[in-house]
C-alpha cells in the first residue's frame, strides 16, 4: 500500500509539474480606480491590459525592492550600515509603475528616498547594498551612500529637500534643447511639496514648457508631520496653479503606470509640464532614526498593510485571473530572497574604498589637484 501511495503522489506531483505556460491566461483586462483631475479635459484610461509576461515582471521587481529594503533595515540595526537610510517599502508601485510606462532614454531625479528607483534605473542589488554599507564595489565606489547613487539617465537621490526638482527642470531643458523627444520624470515628497523653489520651478517650466513630469509621491507624513499639519491644501496635484494635474492611487501598480503613460504622451506632445500625486504610504519611519509610531498609530500601519500592499493587491490579480500560479511566484520569491542574500554578503566582505581614493571625481575632465588629507599635513592627489 505504502508503495502504492508513493506512486499515485509522484504522478500527483509530475501532473502539477507538467502544468504548462500554456496553461496560463496572457492577458486580461482590469478595472482600475478612476484618477482625479485638474485642468485636463481627459484623464488617464480606467480600463487597462496587462500581460502574463508584464505581471511576472512588475511582481518580481517589487518583490526585490521590498526585499533589499528589508535586508537594509536588518543591516543598519546591526550598525552594518551606518548614518542616513531612508526606506522604500510600501511605495514600491510608484516607482514600477512609472517605469513601465517611460523609456530607459528618458531621465529621472529623486530626494533620498531613492534605493528602488536607483535598481528600477539599471542599478544592480549587489551595487546598491555594497554602497549602503559604503564599500569600493558600492554604485558610487561606497562614497554616497543611501542618499547619493547615481546611474545612467538616473541623477540620484538628492540630501537637500526639494533641491532635485529645479534640477529636474534643468534637466529637461536639455532634453528641449537637444530636441530628442525625451523627458525628465522628477519625483518629490509631500514634506517638500511647500518648498519655494518648487514654486519657482512650476513658473519656469510652464513658460518654457519644459517636458518635465513633476510627481508629489505623498506617502501621507513629512518626516513625523502628517500632511493635514503640513500643507493648507492637500490637493497637491493642484498646486501647479497653471500646470494640469492628476491624483492617482499610488499603491495600485497598474493606476501609477497608466497615469505616468497619460502624462508621457502629454510631455511629449510638446504641451509642457505635468503634475502627478502619487497617494501611497511608508511601512518605516521617516528615516532609520525615526521608529515611526509616535505620530501614527501600528494598527494605521497594519491596515495598510492588509487593505492595499502593492505587492499584495498585484498577487491577488494575477491568481484569480490565472495568470500565474502560488508555486510560480513562490519560486519568485525564492530566487530573490537569494539574491538579496548573496548581495548583502558581498555587502558586507567588500573592501571599504582606499584612503587615497577619496578625493577622487572631485571635478570631471580637470587635471589632478592636491586636497588636504586626514590632517593638515598629508595630502591627497585627486584624478578625475
Amino acid at each position: 500500500v505504502r508503495k502504492l501511495l508513493s506512486i499515485v503522489f509522484k504522478g500527483a506531483a509530475a501532473v502539477v509539474s507538467a502544468r504548462t505556460y500554456a496553461d496560463f491566461t496572457n492577458e486580461a483586462t482590469f478595472e482600475i480606480k478612476k484618477c482625479d483631475t485638474f485642468k485636463l479635459d481627459e484623464g488617464p484610461a480606467t480600463q487597462v491590459v496587462m500581460t502574463r509576461d508584464e505581471g511576472l515582471q512588475y511582481y518580481r521587481t517589487m518583490q526585490t525592492m521590498r526585499r533589499m529594503e528589508l535586508k537594509a533595515d536588518q543591516l543598519y540595526k546591526q550598525k552594518i550600515i551606518r548614518g542616513f537610510c531612508h526606506l522604500y517599502d510600501g511605495q514600491e508601485a510608484c516607482a514600477v509603475g512609472i517605469e513601465a510606462a517611460i523609456n530607459l532614454s528618458d531621465h529621472l531625479i529623486t530626494a533620498y528616498r531613492a534605493h528602488g528607483y536607483t535598481y528600477t534605473r539599471g542599478g544592480t542589488v549587489k551595487k546598491i547594498m555594497a554602497e549602503l554599507t559604503g564599500r569600493r564595489g558600492g554604485i558610487a565606489k561606497g562614497k554616497g551612500g543611501s542618499m547619493h547613487m547615481y546611474c545612467k539617465h538616473f541623477y540620484g537621490g538628492n540630501g537637500i529637500v526639494g533641491a532635485q526638482v529645479p534640477l529636474g527642470a534643468g534637466v529637461a531643458l536639455a532634453c528641449k534643447y537637444q530636441g530628442n523627444s525625451e523627458l525628465c520624470v522628477c519625483l518629490y515628497g509631500d514634506g517638500a511639496a511647500n518648498q519655494g523653489q518648487i514654486f519657482e520651478t512650476y513658473n519656469m517650466a510652464a513658460l518654457w514648457k519644459l517636458p518635465v513630469i513633476f510627481i508629489c509621491e505623498n506617502n501621507g507624513y513629512g518626516m513625523g508631520t502628517s500632511v493635514e499639519r503640513a500643507a493648507a491644501s492637500t490637493d497637491y496635484f493642484k498646486r501647479g496653479e497653471f500646470i494640469p494635474g492628476v491624483r492617482v492611487d499610488g499603491m495600485d501598480v497598474l493606476c501609477v503606470r497608466e497615469a505616468s503613460r497619460f502624462a508621457a504622451d502629454y510631455c511629449r506632445s510638446g504641451k509642457g509640464p505635468i503634475l502627478m500625486e502619487l497617494q501611497t504610504y511608508r511601512y518605516h519611519g521617516h528615516s532609520m532614526s525615526d521608529p515611526g509610531v509616535s505620530y501614527r498609530t501600528r494598527e494605521e500601519i497594519q491596515e495598510v498593510r492588509s487593505k492595499s500592499d502593492p505587492i499584495s493587491m498585484l498577487k491577488d490579480r494575477m491568481l484569480s485571473n490565472n495568470m500565474a500560479s502560488v508555486e510560480e511566484l513562490k519560486e519568485i520569491d525564492v530566487e530573490v530572497r537569494k539574491e538579496i542574500e548573496d548581495a548583502a554578503q558581498f555587502a558586507t566582505t567588500d573592501p571599504e574604498p582606499p584612503l587615497e581614493d577619496l578625493c577622487n571625481h572631485i571635478f570631471h575632465n580637470n587635471p589632478p589637484l592636491e586636497v588636504r588629507g586626514t590632517n593638515p599635513w598629508s595630502k591627497l592627489k585627486s584624478v578625475s
